[in-house]
Parts: structure tokens; sequence; C-alpha cells
């Protein structure tokens, strides 16, 4: 006679976080503050055996990134559960260094991986408006104050400090994932250029562990009856209810041309 207990064990729980979209643009976009609590919820809920991100995120923030990053690596070793990262279309940049917080890497053999790298993008319109009879008055207490400005023809001494800030959130970035990926890393040189690879050839670069799509790999490792608890991002009551639609809309522009940049 079977034991009656037994009608009443579960199968063992995963919980799959996603983490989609680009990083730190508005309200719309993700942020630290928008995950932690669907984090914090995955890690600690049903006594999970382990925590698997969905991420499909072009990048964005450095700061949200690392701070996302951070959040899970913290959770990851309070609660001693494995994370596992699978990437959908894309993980590169910020959403490369959130994949790189997971213990391991899982991609699709057609995922876009890496863009190890730091840019920064901006206009300038001083010609267009000195044709058309404008005239740029800046005050500023402190002569690197009106850095950058696009209004402006562009300093020397303005794009060698930019530079040098590029450079120090490079190193950054650099020293992070060489950091998650010790032992991994091939000696490649186009490593940390802001290359990208696609699945198998992120595998032979040490920038994912293999070829593996999330229910397939976790039934493997937790049996057929592994339960799937999954996780999303919350959209806000405004957001809800339409009351931030130009918001939105602008945040939408720019993740699409953030996605566009890998043929996405």
């Amino acid at each position: 006679m079977k034991n009656p207990m037994t009608y009443f064990k579960r199968g063992p729980v995963v919980s799959v976080v996603r983490l989609q979209g680009a990083i730190g643009m508005g309200r719309a976009g993700m942020s630290d503050r928008s995950v932690a609590d669907m984090l914090d919820k995955a890690f600690s809920r049903g006594r999970p055996k382990a925590v698997a991100l969905e991420i499909n995120s072009p990048g964005g923030s450095p700061v949200q990134s690392s701070l996302i990053g951070a959040r899970i690596r913290r959770l990851a070793e309070e609660k001693e559960v494995p994370v596992i990262a699978f990437v959908e279309d894309v993980a590169a940049s910020g959403g490369y260094w959130i994949a790189s917080a997971a213990d391991e890497i899982f991609a699709d053999e057609s995922s876009i991986l890496g863009s190890i790298g730091v840019i920064s993008a901006g206009f300038g319109a001083h010609v267009f408006l000195q044709r058309q009879g404008f005239e740029r008055r800046v005050h500023t207490a402190g002569k690197s104050k009106s850095m950058m400005d696009p209004f402006r023809p562009e300093k020397e001494e303005d794009v060698a400090r930019l530079n040098r800030l590029l450079e120090e959130l490079h190193g950054n970035f650099i020293g992070h994932v060489k950091a998650r990926r010790e032992g991994k890393l091939a000696d490649n040189p186009d490593l940390f250029t802001g290359e990208v690879w696609l699945g198998r050839s992120a595998v032979d670069v040490g920038l994912a562990d293999g070829i593996g799509h999330l229910e397939t790999e976790m039934k493997k490792r937790f049996g057929e009856d592994v339960k799937f608890r999954r996780y999303g991002q919350k959209r806000g009551l405004l957001s809800r209810l339409g009351a931030d639609a130009a918001e939105s809309a602008f945040h939408q522009i720019e993740e699409r041309a953030s996605f566009a940049r890998y043929g996405l």
C-alpha cells in the first residue's frame, strides 16, 4: 500500500525570472528598482532548486546593470541557490553584464552575446543654430560644468575627459566579466573590444557554457516533474492606465533602436 504522504509530495521547483528590454531608460526600462521585488520572491518562495534567468536585453545603463547583477549574486549567496542564465535573442553590453552574474550561461545557436564595451552617443546642433540666428548662452560655476554641450562646438578637453570616463567604465565591465567567468574565457584579443558572437562562437570564447533552452535543461537536471514558478516585471499603475503614454512611446523608440544595433 502506498504511503498517503506520497500524494502530497511536490516536484522540485525552479524559479524563472524574465529580464526583458533595455536597461535604465526611464520608468519603462529595466532597473534595479523594477526587478528587486520579483528577484527577492524568486529566491525566497517555495525553496527553489535553482533560479533561471530568461534574458533578452541589448544593454543600457552600466550602473543599473551592475546593481541588478549585484542583487542576483547577493541573493544567490544568501539563499545558497544556483543561478542559470538563458539568453534569448540577445544579451549584449549591460544585458551580458547581468547574464554573467549567473553561475552558468546557456544560449540558443542564434543568440547574440557580448558587446563588452561602453558607448556614449550624442549630437551636435551648433551649426544649425548659427544658421538660424540662434545664440547659445550658458553661464557656469566650474569650468567642467558644461561638458559636451550639444549646442556648442566640441572641445578637445571635453572629448579627452569623456574618453577617460568611458575607459574607466570599460575597465569596470572587463573586471566584472573576468571575475565571473574566471577560468572560462579564451585568450581572444577581440573579447573586450565590443565584438559580439552568436551562440556556439560565444561558447568557444567562453562567454557561454553551452547551447540549451530553459525547460529542456532544467528537466535534465531536476527531472521531468520539475515545476516552474515564473516571475515578470510589473507595470506601474500609471503605465497600466495609459497615463504615461508619451514616455512609454519614447522608451519603445529608444529600446527598438537598441535592439536594432544587433539586427533584431
